[in-house]
């Protein structure tokens, strides 16, 4: 969530202060501030809405989970033609890609991801009202006991799974693909889940030791589903024979009706070439964009991400003191420096 954003929340709360004072309760205030705030974010399905007014100490969480997933997103694909344009630009909860590619399905795994983390982190914080530390992880477990603050993913997943799968209300083939891609998100942050311990004893000994569970760096995710993009399943919907609803996805191009594994990204449109602007797939194109000339060209360089158009070469030159040394006495001499250096952007 933007700084700008979270300035704007934090003006109507301090209004709502002042209100507070005037009526005199908090609950009126609470019910009114969560109103008014959840009411003016766009794109929000309708139980996300109720979600959002029952818990207005979440909907900052949720945003910043979901910020984190697109920063990651656009981390993971800065050197691609695709590099996340289509995100973040009117709300976190309410954009999305409308051609159902591989592309979207990261978007919706990571972003899923991201809130369950952010969810689970708030909580280990103390910064939410109604979770704090797993309460389950006490006692002696396998030669060592719990101890510490456990990070309660358990709570974060089901927040997550609460909040995000709300805005599949339709009943067809996109909706199936975003379920099962915010999913993989949230099995890849449970898997990678990490167990640290401490030892007690005497002189450095492990007299004892106490372990607690504490959640991976988010990095570490945007890797794993990335290598997750590079092997998604292209699938193909199965309609139930009454209502010829999507009952289902399974393997395209399969005779057989198999399933994709419930850890594959998967995704039901081929991905647009990105080389040119286009509001629907929601590229901005790779004119003006910087490209690497050092990479690998066929998977990320200037090549790869110009379509082909060429790329045109800046110069910048840099001049800066450098190697300075105190002499007696009293003052520091310098040598001049300088540096040239090469940008390049698509033609």
């Amino acid at each position: 969530m933007s700084r700008r954003t979270r300035r704007w929340i934090l003006r109507v709360l301090l209004c709502l202060g002042i209100v507070y004072l005037k009526i005199g309760g908090f609950s009126s205030v609470v019910a009114l501030g969560a109103s008014i705030i959840c009411n003016r974010i766009p794109g929000l399905a309708p139980r996300q809405r109720i979600i959002c007014q029952s818990r207005p100490d979440a909907i900052i969480v949720i945003g910043e989970g979901a910020q984190m997933g697109i920063n990651e997103c656009q981390f993971q694909f800065k050197h691609g033609r695709w590099n996340c344009s289509a995100l973040g630009e009117r709300t976190v909860f309410g954009k999305e890609l409308k051609v159902g590619s591989k592309e979207a399905a990261f978007t919706y795994a990571i972003i899923a991801a991201g809130v369950a983390h952010a969810i689970t982190a708030a909580c280990t914080q103390g910064n939410l009202s109604d979770c704090s530390c797993d309460k389950e992880k006490q006692g002696f477990y396998k030669g060592w006991k719990w101890g510490g603050c456990s990070a309660d993913i358990r709570y974060g997943l089901g927040f997550s799974k609460d909040f995000i799968d709300a805005r599949e209300v339709k009943q067809n083939a996109r909706t199936l693909m975003n379920l099962h891609n915010n999913e993989v998100g949230r099995k890849v942050l449970e898997k990678n889940m990490r167990l640290e311990c401490k030892c007690h004893g005497v002189s450095g000994s492990c007299t004892t030791k106490t372990c607690w569970t504490t959640l991976p760096k988010f990095r570490e995710l945007g890797y794993i589903l990335k290598e997750k993009y590079a092997q998604a399943v292209h699938v193909e919907p199965v309609k139930a024979s009454r209502n010829k609803r999507p009952k289902f996805l399974k393997i395209k191009k399969t005779y057989s009706y198999q399933k994709p594994l419930d850890t594959d990204l998967v995704y039901i449109d081929k991905s647009p070439n990105y080389c040119e602007a286009d509001h629907v797939t929601g590229s901005l194109g790779t004119k003006g964009r910087v490209c690497n000339k050092t990479m690998v060209q066929h998977i990320s360089g200037c090549d790869l991400m110009c379509c082909g158009r060429g790329y045109n070469t800046h110069q910048y030159s840099r001049v800066w003191q450098c190697n300075c040394k105190f002499l007696w006495c009293c003052y520091v001499k310098c040598n001049t420096c300088s540096e040239r250096t090469e940008v390049y952007t698509c033609k």
